[in-house]
């Protein structure tokens, strides 16, 4: 935990008992103010050696470990890896969205203001179109759609999010191996995906696929750090740019 005015760390956040699956691999963060949360996921060592399978919440105020939650299976043997766990726009009560990249499972947990309490539950499971490795998600502004990338094979997946505890399948757009990172052009139209995991083999085509959202079709590829063997590790745009469904503007591409 930090201060963010005077950029300072204030404390380390430990699991309560040796034993506590708590946060192995912290990756994903999710954080809401008004009820003062944290929910972070447990994903992979650095080496990808070994795989976390749970999302443990935080009270965000003290950084007190409040609870650890099985993702995808209630065994501790469980290595489904969940990615990125992301607070729904628009939402009352609050609902968060987690991609776990070894199931190839899409969840949501629903706060429930009576109990304090997420419950969890899976949206949708890939396994059966030969889609996995779930990775990273992206909503418009207003909320109602969903965007969730898988790298084996490279896909982004949209959803009709107007109901985020059960967000509806809608189709699948093909981008290239290693699909990543996604940003929203400015009016929304444009979809540009970034296709490339840790230049992992079979999982780093290098590109960036550009999706015409209106027409829900791939308008081409931009080749720019591909052509001369790179791998782009991250595509963003300017923080000035930034509103909650996702980011406008000008493109970074790490």
């Amino acid at each position: 935990m930090g201060d963010a005015i005077t950029d300072r760390p204030i404390k380390t956040i430990s699991p309560p008992t040796p034993t506590e699956a708590f946060i192995a691999y912290p990756h994903g963060v999710a954080i809401h103010n008004d009820i003062d949360w944290v929910l972070v996921t447990s994903t992979v060592k650095p080496d990808m050696s070994d795989q976390g399978g749970s999302v443990t919440v935080l009270e965000a105020n003290m950084g007190k470990v409040l609870s650890t939650h099985r993702i995808g299976s209630k065994l501790a043997s469980a290595k489904s890896a969940p990615v990125e766990v992301v607070f729904s726009p628009n939402t009352d009560p609050p609902v968060v969205h987690i991609t776990n990249m070894l199931k190839g499972t899409l969840w949501a947990g629903i706060w429930d203001p009576k109990s304090k309490a997420f419950a969890f539950h899976q949206i949708d499971d890939f396994g059966p179109r030969q889609q996995g490795m779930l990775l990273e998600m992206l909503y418009n502004a207003k909320g109602d759609r969903l965007y969730v990338t898988t790298a084996k094979p490279g896909f982004v997946k949209l959803y009709d999010n107007s109901d985020p505890r059960h967000p509806k399948f809608l189709k699948t757009i093909a981008a290239a191996a290693g699909a990543h990172h996604t940003v929203l052009s400015p009016d929304e139209r444009y979809l540009f995906v970034q296709n490339s995991l840790l230049s992992l083999e079979g999982l780093s085509d290098g590109s960036i696929t550009v999706i015409d959202l209106k027409q829900d079709k791939v308008l081409g590829s931009i080749d720019t750090l591909k052509v001369p063997g790179y791998n782009p590790n991250c595509i963003m745009l300017l923080p000035n740019h930034f509103h909650p469904g996702g980011l406008r503007a000008n493109l970074v591409i790490q």
